[in-house]
This record gives structure tokens, C-alpha cells and sequence, in this order.
């Protein structure tokens, strides 16, 4: 039986940190939104699109082929999210909301690579489970 990607803890907490991306953005002005903002939509909702593509191509070799391109977006996203607070577009309570959820994600996604085609990634703990 394979995981469903929305019972993994790490794509639990991309949606978290996408909402709370696109919730930031939609204050944003229009110059703000045209630039920065778009693309740092674009890397964040990458990251969970990629999780879940690479659960659903049936394989482990696509699944890992495809989290690695996930934490690709990652590093998009943080240099996205740079350049928003160096542009006065982040307050620093934005940052201090965003940053643990991204320090966070890095080890979530590695360990869930190294998980991939073994029996832990079949049955992934949930929010609940961990807590």
C-alpha cells in the first residue's frame, strides 16, 4: 500500500507555510505582488506539488528524483523570502512566524528522501502521532 502525500507530516507542513506565504503576499502592493511575490508563490507551492507528483508516479526512483527537486523549491523559496525582508516586504514578526517552519523543512524533506523505498515511508506518522 502506498502513502496518500497528504498523510505526510513533511507535505502537512508545506501547506502550512504555502498558506501562510500567499496570506502575507495578498498585502502586498502591485509592484511587490508582480515580483517577488509571484515567485515566491510559485517556489513555495512548488515544494508540496513536487512531493506529491513524485508520490503518485508509482515508482521510488521518481518519488526520490522528484523530492530532490522539492528541496530545489526550498532553496528558491528561502532566497525569495530574502529578498522580500532586504525589500521591506517581511516584517520581522513575519519572519520570525515563517522562519521555523523553513528550518524545519530541510531535515523533513532529507529524511523523508532516505525514508523512500523502505517500510517507514509506508505507514508516515501524522501530526497527531508525533506530538
Amino acid at each position: 500500500m502506498r502513502t496518500k502525500f497528504v498523510e505526510l507530516r513533511v507535505y502537512q507542513m508545506l501547506e502550512i507555510l504555502a498558506d501562510k506565504v500567499w496570506t502575507i503576499v495578498l498585502g502586498w502592493n502591485n509592484l511587490a505582488t508582480d515580483t517577488v511575490g509571484k515567485q515566491l508563490i510559485r517556489s513555495v507551492d512548488s515544494i508540496g506539488a513536487n512531493i506529491s507528483e513524485g508520490e503518485g508516479r508509482g515508482s521510488h526512483a521518481d518519488n526520490k528524483r522528484f523530492v530532490r527537486i522539492a528541496r530545489g523549491s526550498l532553496q528558491e523559496t528561502q532566497h525569495w523570502l530574502r529578498r522580500a525582508y532586504k525589500r521591506n516586504l517581511l516584517t520581522a514578526e513575519q519572519i520570525e512566524e515563517l522562519k521555523p517552519l523553513i528550518d524545519q523543512l530541510g531535515p523533513s524533506l532529507n529524511a523523508y528522501l532516505s525514508r523512500i523505498g523502505t517500510s517507514n515511508v509506508q505507514k508516515p506518522k501524522t501530526k497527531n502521532e508525533e506530538q
